[in-house]
């Protein structure tokens, strides 16, 4: 037996109708670069988010990026986030020239200890920028708080959290800006690079639509510097064929969580969803002793995983000129050596016993 980890070749022949149609639509007509295709999918987004405004970008990374040029992020300005993520967080800060300052996380959870956060702020902090890391928001009615008792800016780094909700709205209608990644192995994916960028403030939405397009507001007049950041009209076309059945793929994903947890919470630390949060389960992710054992017996019986993220961010090579050091931040240092996620799609309902009964057996 082989377990695929995210399923996309089932899921493909689930819509294979609905997508090879929508294809052969932007095909037919042969307008790949901003067809109609990509209003018509920022129009769904929006009325799916409930954000005022969705724009529709070249991927998760970008996204980001857009978000910071929209604030307008100078050389020197500091963005607070987490070290505990993928490299896009912070490296599209350090792009900017800007500065990332990481403060630890939630044990529980994973995403940014909100209650470390004030302490971090300097008189250069201009953002703060939280992750819905595995696919949970973070706390965001205090990061919120604290953002307006200083006059700070909020970019929701939901790359991996598209459908999640906080107090009932979805994590793409929080902050000043929020983003996410349609990367094919997301809750939600194309079959390439794409992302989206969502506000519902105008002005940062008519600049992010210009600063997709190298800053135009009309042919070859540029009233900003922009970068290449336009999601492709194909890629437009097949998150237009999956998004309607996205609300219910979201379900089975909460359904092969729970089968997951029910199973497993007595044996190991299960992920811990808050009350108030749902997840869109990008990832199931389990803290275990000797990972690299578990993997291996794991890969002997088919079962794949995956290590979201074995070395946190302050401790990358890359960011080595902001002179942090091991033991700055201990709980996503100990998390980084412990975590493991498991196989997790809408359509793995029957693999969940073999993948738990295998699991049971490894850690013994």
């Amino acid at each position: 037996m082989k377990i695929d980890f995210a399923n996309l070749k089932l899921q493909y022949q689930k819509y294979k109708d609905d997508i090879d149609s929508n294809i052969q639509i932007v095909l037919n007509k042969s307008n790949y670069i901003m067809g109609e295709e990509v209003n018509k999918l920022e129009r769904a987004l929006e009325e799916f988010t409930g954000a005022k405004h969705a724009n529709a970008c070249s991927s998760g990374t970008d996204a980001l990026l857009l978000a910071l040029m929209a604030l307008d992020i100078q050389p020197g300005d500091q963005i607070i986030t987490t070290p505990f993520t993928f490299i896009a967080t912070a490296e599209t800060i350090a792009l900017m020239h800007a500065k990332p300052v990481f403060v630890d996380i939630d044990p529980e959870t994973f995403n940014i200890d909100v209650n470390l956060i004030e302490a971090a702020i300097t008189n250069k902090t201009k953002a703060i920028m939280p992750v819905s890391l595995y696919g949970q928001p973070a706390d965001m009615d205090t990061i919120q708080a604290v953002a307006d008792k200083h006059n700070l800016k909020v970019i929701i780094d939901g790359a991996q959290s598209f459908g999640s909700t906080y107090k009932g709205k979805t994590d793409s209608n929080l902050g000043d800006i929020s983003t996410t990644s349609f990367f094919p192995a997301k809750p939600l994916g194309c079959y390439g690079d794409g992302g989206a960028v969502f506000t519902n403030n105008d002005k940062y939405a008519e600049k992010i639509k210009m600063m997709r397009v190298h800053g135009k507001n009309k042919p070859y007049h540029h009233k900003y510097i922009g970068i290449g950041g336009r999601l492709d009209t194909i890629q437009a076309a097949v998150l237009l064929a999956k998004l309607p059945y996205y609300t219910q793929e979201l379900a089975e994903r909460q359904k092969v969580a729970q089968r997951y947890t029910d199973a497993l919470s007595g044996s190991l630390q299960t992920p811990v969803i808050k009350s108030n949060r749902s997840s869109a389960w990008a990832q199931y992710t389990v803290r275990v002793n000797n990972r690299s054992d578990i993997q291996t017996k794991l890969k002997d019986n088919g079962i794949p995983t995956a290590v979201y993220y074995p070395l946190p961010l302050h401790l990358q090579e890359c960011f080595q000129y902001l002179n942090y050091k091991q033991g700055d931040f201990p709980i996503a240092e100990k998390a980084s050596k412990e975590v493991m996620s498991l196989p997790m799609n809408a359509f793995m309902q029957n693999d969940v016993e073999f993948i738990v009964q295998n699991i049971l057996k490894s850690i013994v």
